[in-house]
């Protein structure tokens, strides 16, 4: 097995924990805790995307990765707007 694979997967895990206190930031009772622990799941999620599509060699995850990026970006900072004008 070499160092890089070994490497993957030992930041898949480290990911996989991040993803787990990111739902923990997301259910803190202020709304702009939601926001960070929404963001940073979808950060973590589409990093996940191109490692796993890196090891397996699978087609679109790195579109579909940027796509989740883009959005969750951009639903982000649509939510804090809509929350502002209130």
């Amino acid at each position: 097995m070499d160092i890089l694979v070994i490497s993957e997967y030992i930041l898949i895990a480290s990911l996989v924990i991040f993803m787990f206190a990111a739902i923990r930031i997301t259910t803190h009772k202020t709304i702009a805790m939601g926001l960070i622990g929404i963001a940073t799941f979808s950060l973590s999620v589409s990093v996940l995307l191109v490692i796993v599509g890196e090891i397996h060699n699978l087609d679109f995850y790195k579109d579909i990765a940027l796509a989740l990026l883009i959005l969750g970006v951009v639903g982000t900072i649509a939510f804090a707007m809509a929350l502002r004008r209130d």
